[in-house]
């Protein structure tokens, strides 16, 4: 029977005789395996004599020193120094293992001897309650007298194993060569090669290995759908993230053409496949594993579409590098059909970390491709899109569809740019969540919502379209939240239609025609948003729309900032309007709005400029500083003026001329350059219960 290095070591001081009585008393380990230590015994039925014994127990290895015939004894003071072993955590199925070893022999103060078993890391449960009975009843093996503990004590026995010598360094170096089930199964052995095994280098390695990321890749088993790649550091309570990211996605499949050698290593255990639809297939035959597959650097052309439903499938690109670098590294197109749809039943299915285009041969017919997107998301689904470059060179169909009711997807951190035709199309009811997504120098809008759709979108920056930044018409909803809107060649956002969007907190900015137009009975609810710097007006409302304008700082504008037309409607209210090149309302041509609540000062024009038979009630505004009059009516218009504040204008306060009309009722009009109030050709307003004070020429001039 071949021994173990301690046994080796132990052997040399062994003298012939006793190497015979050793090898006639010694047991195999696996006849020793089921052994329980017996204590009842004190005294051995062996004929040996006392010293004889001695020499016997101090010189041969533990495993030797009982039989069947002869029970185990085994000196107290040795029997203390060992403790109790806890159970080891079992093995998972793919031979890894997390680390709880136990404490073992070689842990003991001076042992004088290790107790190594050749064909598991631990002891069972059997043995471990075996080994704390002896050790509960230690005091009752009789001690060897004085002249055998001299004897022991003058023994050179060698109690070290050699493996003990060998430098962190090398087994590092020997731990490079093992696969991931491996380095499990070492990890059990000791707690040094539990140490080593679990080195962050070597699982590095192996992970970039398996899945080409350079960080690892944080996935939440509380949210299935949320992936991340989080630098070390930011790992909570975790001494390995590139092992625990390895365990945490363990389970996925992998596609990755011309390397099945490195996933057919003996001791790994991860499914490998040359295309994607080979590996669709196997995900969805093994119903209680995770369906998740691994989609790694290069161009995927799968010959058919990639349909998903009825299953949750989790699609993710691997590659090296930032998120932005694996979106550009992995790409799925297709040249003659949508690329990827994901259709009823597809619930909890995600897709990330890549690129989907559709590219179809630009000699084919356009019209061939009306119905075919990078992406098409309908019915009944809650799939999550997350890092995921969207793009389409056809002409005719929009980059990524959404539709129908049901549809409610959950897309995060996307791309949608550089589109022939629109960027998002969302319709039919559908809904959908959009969040920092980049929708960006599409030829038509970057988004069109309509036919009772409502999707939200958080945080978008929506810019350097061709066309309208947003297009919601034909009763289109949305919610529309902190988004950067700007550099649109038409304007920010475009409503029309009965549609009926809310704009809430956005940056709407840099038009290259306007901030928001409204029009053809458009509405909306446009609230605490910041237009700006426009090249026309921060708002356009026109043709009988009807929307409502709260709390929005308007400035800037290369024109004015509200421009009423056309007949048009609607509530303008609380908002802070300033240093626009022209009035900062303007209201004409029968428009009727109500303006109520608002500051509008520092123009380079006038306050509120009515004309061609515009109305409107105004009321409650605070209109100062500004370059030409307060208010001007004029051409026919009859505006209710009430309860504003009409100051410090660098000209009139109120000025109707040309045949301008209306009520100025319970005006604080003063400390204007000229007149407070000035009517001029033709004009007729009533003006009743006004404080006119402090002009530096006349409080009332009727010319």
């Amino acid at each position: 029977m071949a021994l173990n290095p301690v046994n080796q070591e132990i052997e040399i001081g062994l003298t012939q005789d006793d190497k015979q009585q050793q090898q006639q008393s010694s047991l195999s380990l696996a006849e020793t395996k089921g052994l329980l230590v017996n204590t009842e015994h004190v005294v051995s039925t062996n004929s040996q004599s006392d010293s004889q014994a001695a020499a016997s127990y101090q010189t041969a290895p533990l495993i030797a020193r009982s039989s069947p015939k002869s029970p185990a004894y085994i000196p107290a003071d040795m029997m203390a120094a060992y403790r109790k072993r806890h159970n080891l955590q079992q093995q998972n199925e793919d031979a890894s293992c997390r680390s709880s070893l136990a404490a073992t022999a070689d842990e003991a103060s001076e042992p004088p001897s290790k107790f190594l078993k050749a064909d598991s890391p631990g002891e069972a449960d059997q043995q471990s309650a075996a080994l704390d009975f002896s050790l509960q009843n230690a005091n009752r093996i009789l001690p060897l007298n004085e002249e055998e503990n001299d004897a022991v004590n003058n023994n050179d026995v060698a109690d070290d194993c050699p493996i003990d010598n060998i430098p962190d360094e090398l087994l590092i170096t020997i731990f490079t060569y093992l696969v991931e089930g491996d380095l499990g199964r070492c990890g059990a052995v000791s707690k040094r090669f539990n140490r080593i095994s679990n080195d962050i280098g070597l699982w590095k390695r192996l992970y970039i290995t398996i899945f080409e990321y350079t960080t690892p890749l944080y996935h939440s088993l509380v949210s299935p759908c949320k992936y991340e790649l989080r630098e070390p550091h930011r790992w909570r309570n975790c001494l390995n993230p590139w092992k625990e990211s390895y365990l945490l996605l363990r389970h996925g499949v992998h596609v990755r053409p011309g390397q099945s050698e490195i996933y057919s290593q003996p001791g790994r255990s991860i499914s490998h496949f040359e295309c994607i639809e080979t590996a669709l297939k196997f995900v969805e035959a093994r119903p209680n594993l995770p369906k998740l597959i691994f989609l790694h650097t290069g161009r995927h052309t799968p010959e058919t579409p990639i349909i998903i439903g009825g299953t949750s499938i989790q699609i993710i690109g691997a590659s090296s590098g930032t998120e932005l670098n694996i979106m550009n590294s992995v790409i799925i197109e297709n040249q003659r059909d949508t690329v990827v749809s994901f259709v009823n039943g597809s619930l909890g299915s995600y897709l990330g970390y890549c690129t989907t285009v559709f590219n179809p041969d630009k000699a084919t017919t356009s019209q061939l491709h009306v119905n075919h997107y990078a992406l098409q998301i309908i019915d009944e689904t809650d799939v999550v899109i997350d890092h995921v470059i969207i793009h389409s060179n056809s002409f005719v169909g929009a980059a990524l569809c959404v539709k129908k009711a049901g549809a409610n997807p959950k897309i995060r951190h996307c791309i949608v740019s550089d589109c022939e035709n629109v960027g998002i199309f969302i319709s039919d009811n559908a809904l959908g969540r959009f969040e920092d997504c980049e929708i960006a120098r599409n030829n038509l809008a970057g988004v069109w919502v309509k036919n009772q759709a409502n999707p939200f979108f958080r945080r978008c920056h929506i810019h350097h379209g061709r066309d309208v930044g947003i297009f919601t018409f034909e009763n289109g909803h949305g919610f529309f939240e902190k988004c950067d809107i700007h550099s649109n060649r038409i304007s920010g956002i475009e409503v029309k239609n009965h549609a009926n969007p809310t704009v809430i907190r956005c940056d709407i900015h840099n038009g290259q025609t306007g901030g928001i137009y409204v029009h053809e009975k458009g509405r909306g609810q446009f609230m605490e948003n910041r237009i700006y710097s426009n090249e026309f007006a921060g708002i356009w409302i026109t043709s009988q729309s009807e929307p409502t304008i709260r709390k929005n700082e308007i400035f800037n504008g290369q024109q004015g900032g509200v421009y009423i037309f056309g007949e048009g409607r609607g509530l303008i209210e609380q908002n802070n309007i300033y240093g626009n090149a022209l009035a900062g309302i303007q209201i004409r041509t029968s428009s009727d709005p109500i303006v109520r609540l608002n500051k509008i000062h520092d123009g380079l024009h006038g306050g509120i400029y009515v004309h061609e038979k515009g109305k409107g009630l105004i009321e409650e505004n605070e209109i100062y500083g500004n370059t030409l009059a307060g208010i001007w009516v004029t051409t026919g218009s009859s505006p209710i003026l009430r309860k504003n504040r009409i100051h410090s204008g660098k000209q009139v306060g109120v000025y109707f001329y040309d045949n301008g009309h209306g009520l100025l009722e319970e005006n604080d009009i003063f400390n204007h350059l000229y007149s407070g109030v000035q009517i001029r050709t033709g004009s007729n307003p009533k003006i009743t219960r006004n404080k006119i004070w402090g002009g530096q020429k006349w409080w009332c001039a009727c010319i």
